[in-house]
């Protein structure tokens, strides 16, 4: 199967994923079983459902072929080249291509000069106005093709400009742009491309992301720090007739490959393997060739030889175009897509079932322990009923008595319940600033101020270490009073229960360990940023500002997702306890109703009674009912298969030996 299909059949899969999650979530607000932190994460799970974005980044030194392959991939129907692709150095500045409803179709250039201003790539992104719109037009290939050759765009700045841009580097003379014969230095035009348009995967929430050579990913701290490590699939492109050359290396080494860090996202494509092909080989002989370079490759660079595959780019392009199935074969791209689409899909499914896992579990013991709840309600209130039988109005009365102070009693309880939460609250106040911005920014300011001192920065890498180390700690710190709490409220909840017949049960505290993690691979990120190859573009003050900015962005970031997680924690145990105590009330209620019209008329008893009985079996139903909707989502079974097993590598036909 072709990405496009796998992405189809995704897409297919996500919104029945969605329907259901929907029914669900409207089968029990019916049924009075929601509450409105479940509610919310029911809500969340749908919207992640129907708009996941899944972005593919793909990586690369120049001239490897990588436009020719994002175009191979994904463009092939429009029958031509629509990303710029050609001999020497094509996508210039980072080209982000996705699709917003809301926004005319559209290419969106943010100017090269704004790396001299203090804003980071996602601020600019709020500020539309300062980026040059041009319009698209989708149904034309060649308008469209035409007008995306301006993420190629250059211009020529003087020397000092060029290294204000971070694109010059005395202690990096390899990796400097060309000069020309008046000493100006050729540089892109464009920090930035966002390419808004409606094609049929990005609709469905595909984001490609296409990164520049060493030099440009090197200048712009965000790619490495942010965006390159959030994508959930890197696609990383060598020649196949050079291999893993140096400057690929380099790239491999200090922003993909991370020691200790799963590198199962990375796939490696060993590009233009019709350079290989010749008259005078065997087909076999060919594919020996090639199959030396992945071993190779996936040595040097670490990977299991699965994770290295081999393609032409520029073959598979032309033989979609003029469907040519031998040389689409030959091209051995319909593999790469199979592996890509099928890593990719597995993990986001992976993803999104397990985050739905956590919400199902949690609604459905709640909704049991409510239907539960009532049905124990219920059972009570046959007890007295049956007691009732036969009884004159003077014990009629005095039970009403009884209910009513009952009712009282519990009123009275509140007291104790508010002073729960009030100690509650004051722990929850103390976590909330351990993972609050303010927190971040405290921890942040040594580490600031050592980055944007002028000159060489001296003693640069202790004083980052010791910054993520007290980060780590804060983090470590929450996770020790998340326990606490945890466990005070445990013993409130249990102490509740036995005194008023409750069935509160605490949610498992969220666990921080991942986001500690995360700050492990931002850390391990920045280093390479830190070493003396580095000392002479620390040393420039924009360069210095842009890595403060990505590095804030990023952690900011994780310290969001972890007070997120916290704050949901707390409202479901909140919300549970709310819940609880409302069935109570009504239930005093319901009582009190029974008997005021036992009371008026005693041939109403036995009518009660056999509502009572009705209302029993209906809770069984639902209790039914919700293990069945509930299974639908947790049953891979139970959904359309969005994705096949993945094919075995062919051998490649060598159309010149043919």
């Amino acid at each position: 199967m072709s990405f496009n299909q796998q992405f189809d059949q995704y897409g297919a899969w996500r919104r029945e994923f969605a329907s259901r999650l929907k029914l669900l979530t409207e089968w029990m607000k019916a049924q009075g079983l929601l509450n409105a932190p479940v509610e919310g994460q029911l809500l969340q799970l749908q919207a992640q459902a129907r708009s996941d974005k899944v972005m593919v980044a793909f990586v690369a030194e120049f001239s490897r072929g990588k436009s020719e392959l994002i175009n191979a991939i994904f463009f092939a129907e429009y029958g031509r080249r629509i990303m710029p692709a050609s001999a020497g150095r094509t996508t210039m500045c980072p080209t982000e291509l996705g699709y917003d409803p809301g926004i005319q179709p559209c290419l969106r250039l943010l100017p090269i000069e704004t790396r001299l201003q203090p804003q980071a790539l996602v601020e600019w992104r709020l500020n539309p106005e300062k980026w040059l719109h041009v319009d698209l037009d989708v149904s034309d290939p060649l308008q469209l093709a035409d007008t995306l050759q301006k993420v190629a765009e250059v211009r020529q700045v003087s020397l000092e400009m060029a290294h204000a841009l971070g694109f010059f580097n005395d202690s990096q003379p390899e990796n400097n742009p060309h000069r020309t014969s008046d000493g100006l230095v050729e540089v892109p035009k464009w920090r930035y491309a966002l390419i808004n348009m409606a094609h049929p995967l990005l609709k469905q929430g595909l984001v490609i992301l296409d990164t520049p050579g060493l030099n440009a990913i090197g200048a712009e701290p965000e790619l490495t720090v942010s965006l390159i490590p959030q994508a959930h699939a890197v696609v990383f492109i060598l020649a196949a007739d050079t291999g893993v050359t140096q400057s690929d290396l380099s790239i491999w080494k200090e922003h993909l490959f991370s020691s200790g860090h799963e590198t199962n996202t990375r796939l490696v494509v060993l590009n233009k393997i019709d350079t290989l092909w010749d008259a005078l080989s065997t087909a076999q002989g060919v594919q020996a060739q090639i199959d030396r370079q992945r071993a190779v490759s996936a040595s040097l660079l670490g990977l299991p030889l699965s994770q290295v595959l081999a393609v032409s780019a520029q073959k598979g392009l032309v033989a979609k175009i003029t469907r040519n199935d031998a040389l689409l074969q030959a091209s051995q791209l319909l593999v790469l897509e199979q592996v890509l689409g099928q890593g990719l899909i597995d993990q986001r499914q992976k993803i999104l079932r397990h985050a739905t896992a956590v919400v199902i579990n949690n609604l459905e013991s709640e909704a049991r322990r409510s239907l539960n709840m009532r049905r124990r309600d219920q059972a009570e209130q046959l007890v007295e009923l049956h007691g009732l039988r036969g009884k004159n109005s003077a014990v009629i009365k005095h039970m009403r008595r009884r209910i009513l102070q009952e009712q009282v009693d519990f009123a009275v309880s509140g007291t104790r319940m508010h002073a729960v939460r009030s100690a509650h609250d004051a722990l929850l106040k103390n976590l909330v600033h351990l993972l609050s911005l303010p927190t971040l920014r405290v921890e942040l300011a040594e580490l600031t101020a050592a980055l944007k001192r002028p000159g060489i920065k001296l003693r640069l890498k202790k004083t980052y270490g010791q910054t993520f180390l007290h980060l780590r700690e804060a983090l470590q710190s929450a996770q020790t009073l998340t326990t606490e709490i945890q466990a005070r409220l445990d013993t409130a909840f249990r102490k509740i229960n036995a005194e008023f017949g409750f069935s509160l049960q605490l949610a498992q505290a969220p666990g921080l360990a991942s986001h500690v993690q995360d700050l492990e691979l931002i850390e391990r990120s920045h280093l390479h940023y830190l070493s003396l190859g580095n000392v002479v573009l620390l040393a420039q003050g924009e360069f210095s500002d842009r890595l403060v900015r990505a590095l804030n962005s990023r952690l900011r970031m994780v310290f969001e997702l972890a007070l997120g997680e916290v704050e949901l924690w707390n409202k479901s145990a909140s919300a549970q306890l709310d819940a609880q105590m409302h069935d109570r009330r009504c239930d005093f209620i319901q009582r009190l109703e029974a008997i005021e019209r036992i009371g008026q008329a005693i041939s109403t008893l036995e009518e009660r009674i056999a509502e009572l009985n009705v209302q029993e079996i209906r809770l069984q139903g639902l209790e039914v009912q919700l293990g069945a909707l509930t299974a639908q989502l947790l049953d891979p079974q139970a959904l359309p298969v969005a994705s096949q097993e993945p094919a075995i590598n062919a051998p490649a036909v060598c159309i010149a030996c043919a």
